[in-house]
């Protein structure tokens, strides 16, 4: 058998370690001031206002104890009185207008309701609420112009315009503009111009314009023979020193072709005529469905300065 047991007797050669020439660091000893950490004495804690209780103030002060956090309340909804005019309008036999005009839905606020929501058309609606002065303010922390129309009206009357301006707000009801600072002297001021009518708020949308007036669109259409048919689609440019383009506040009437082209000189008149033709006849197939009965539709489009497509409101009696 072999032996493997080590031969404790065998010699080991030397090895030879060369040690690395020592390095004396030159240390300069610098003082530390080490303060003692503070002691926590519940009996001496401090109650701080919660005005005052900021994370910096806590670090700063040991004893200062956090006020309490509030628990999170759940927002009550806004209880939406417009939508019982829009259930009571769907339930009702609908009114007729003049002889073969077909149902008539007065409610801005229930067409608008309804074109939202749709994914591929509420990216053209802009953002709307019913009036009140809690949404009224929301509305102009969010957007820089707001227009407050009648839910329920034509023609342009009743529109008023809001922007805010260094030190408060401006409004504009036809071409006479005042000032405010409050949003609580806004709403006095705005509140009895709408004698007593609901009201709903749009963010303003900064239209074209042709030698400085604003221009919109006019689009109706006409169910005839079980199929609807495109009637219009004409420009109107508001007359001097307003901001609404009503015919019938002065409003001048160009065709759609004129208004595009002079107002966008960049964009496609071609293009933005047909994508005007293709949400009206996604917005019609959708009301309809909603409001069956209709039987003749205006739209109200305006395009901003970039050329993009809004749709401000839907008459059912359109002039």
């Amino acid at each position: 058998m072999e032996d493997n047991r080590i031969d404790t007797t065998a010699v080991v050669p030397a090895i030879t370690i060369e040690m690395a020439p020592s390095y004396e660091a030159h240390v300069v000893p610098v003082p530390i001031a080490v303060e003692p950490a503070p002691i926590y004495d519940p009996a001496a804690a401090i109650a701080v206002p919660e005005a005052v209780a900021t994370p910096e103030a806590i670090a700063a002060t040991p004893n200062m104890v956090p006020p309490p956090q509030p628990e999170a309340i759940s927002p009550i909804p806004e209880i939406d009185e417009e939508m019982v005019h829009v259930q009571r309008a769907l339930m009702n036999p609908f009114p007729k207008g003049a002889a073969g005009t077909g149902r008539m839905l007065s409610s801005k606020w229930a067409k608008t309701a309804v074109l939202l929501s749709h994914p591929s058309i509420a990216p053209h609606i802009p953002p709307t609420r019913l009036y009140s002065e809690a949404n009224l303010k929301t509305m102009l922390d969010q957007h820089s112009m707001v227009v407050i129309k009648p839910v329920r009206g034509t023609g342009g009357i009743g529109v008023i315009k809001i922007s805010r301006v260094d030190g408060g707000y401006s409004y504009t009801v036809s071409s006479s503009t005042r000032r405010v600072s409050t949003i609580g002297t806004l709403h006095h001021a705005v509140k009895p111009l709408q004698k007593g009518r609901p009201y709903m708020i749009q963010k303003g949308i900064h239209l074209a314009t042709i030698a400085g007036r604003p221009i919109d669109y006019r689009v109706k259409v006409v169910k005839k023979g079980g199929k609807w048919e495109f009637r219009a689609m004409v420009g109107r440019v508001a007359r001097a020193g307003l901001f609404v383009t009503n015919l019938c506040r002065g409003g001048r009437q160009v065709t759609s072709a004129q208004g595009i082209s002079r107002s966008l000189p960049h964009v496609s008149v071609a293009a933005k005529k047909q994508e005007m033709r293709n949400l009206t006849n996604l917005s019609v197939s959708l009301l309809e469905t909603h409001f069956p009965g209709i039987g003749q539709l205006g739209f109200d489009y305006g395009l901003d300065k970039s050329g993009k497509i809004w749709i401000f409101e839907v008459n059912t009696r359109p002039k």
